[in-house]
């Protein structure tokens, strides 16, 4: 029986690309998933925790980024 992402491995799950097939760079990020072309090139070859810290990033570029309510 095969494991679930998430299981037998310490109960981490691999971390998903925030790409979102909307890609085009302005202002050094693309505005599909607000990663800057490095982080987008690093990504296959970055780690579990290089990409945590590249999605909170992402996490926090999409709060400045908000329309304020």
């Amino acid at each position: 029986m095969s494991a679930r992402p998430g299981e037998g491995d310490g109960g981490s799950a691999a971390v998903i690309s925030p790409c979102v097939n909307i890609c085009r760079m302005e202002a050094g990020l693309c505005v599909g998933c607000l990663r800057t072309i490095d982080e987008i090139a690093g990504w296959a070859m970055a780690g579990d925790d290089d990409k945590r810290l590249i999605l909170a990033a992402v996490a926090q570029r999409r709060t400045l980024s908000a329309p304020a309510p």
